[in-house]
C-alpha cells in the first residue's frame, strides 16, 4: 500500500554507515540531502559533515548534495567540500534526482540516495528509480510543515516496520 515510500535501506544516521560495504554492494555515487541528514536544519557544513563527504570522495565515490533549498544555501554548504550540487530539486519529484544522475555520469543502479524524510527524499529517489536509504533525523527541532509530515510518516512507518521484518534493509 505505501511501498512507494519504503527505502531500500535504513540506518541510524549517515555517520555510522560502513561505506566500505556500500562500495562492495556496487554503489559508486552517493546523493545526500543536507538538512537533518548531514547537519541540523539550516546549519553550515560542520567538521563532521565535511570530513565524511571528503573521505567518501577520496574513496572514489561521486558525491552529490541534492536539496530543495535555494542555491545560496547549497553553495555555501558545499564551498569547502566540492561535491556535485543540485539545488531547488523540487523533491519529491524525481527530476532533481535525474539531474543528479546526469551530473554524476553514473547509471542509476550505481547510485544510492540518503535522506531523513519519507515524503520528500525517499519518495523522490524511488520515483526516479534510484535506491534509497532512510536515516533518522539528526535534530528534533523542525519547521511546522516538516513536523506535520513527520506525523503522517508515523502511519507509513507502521506498515514499513512490518515489511522490514521480512526484508533485511539495514546498512
Amino acid at each position: 500500500m505505501f511501498h512507494c515510500f519504503y527505502p531500500t535501506y535504513d540506518a541510524e544516521n549517515v555517520y555510522g554507515i560502513d561505506f566500505g560495504k556500500v562500495y562492495e554492494k556496487g554503489y559508486r555515487g552517493l546523493i545526500f540531502d543536507i538538512d537533518n541528514t548531514l547537519v541540523g536544519h539550516d546549519a553550515p557544513a560542520d567538521a563532521r559533515a565535511t570530513a565524511l563527504l571528503k573521505s567518501l570522495m577520496d574513496r572514489n565515490f561521486c558525491v552529490c548534495l541534492l536539496s530543495n533549498n535555494h542555491g545560496l544555501r547549497v553553495h555555501s554548504f558545499n564551498a569547502r567540500i566540492g561535491a556535485v550540487e543540485i539545488c531547488d530539486a523540487q523533491k519529491p519529484s524525481g527530476k532533481g534526482y535525474l539531474r543528479a544522475v546526469d551530473a554524476m555520469g553514473l547509471p542509476k543502479e550505481k547510485i544510492l540516495a540518503f535522506g531523513d524524510q519519507l515524503f520528500t527524499d525517499i519518495w523522490g529517489a524511488n520515483r526516479a528509480g534510484i535506491d534509497s536509504a532512510l536515516v533518522r533525523r539528526l535534530y528534533p527541532q523542525e519547521t511546522r510543515l516538516i513536523w506535520l509530515k513527520r506525523r503522517l510518516e508515523k502511519i507509513v512507518f507502521i506498515f514499513y516496520n512490518r515489511y522490514r521484518k521480512k526484508h533485511e534493509s539495514s546498512l
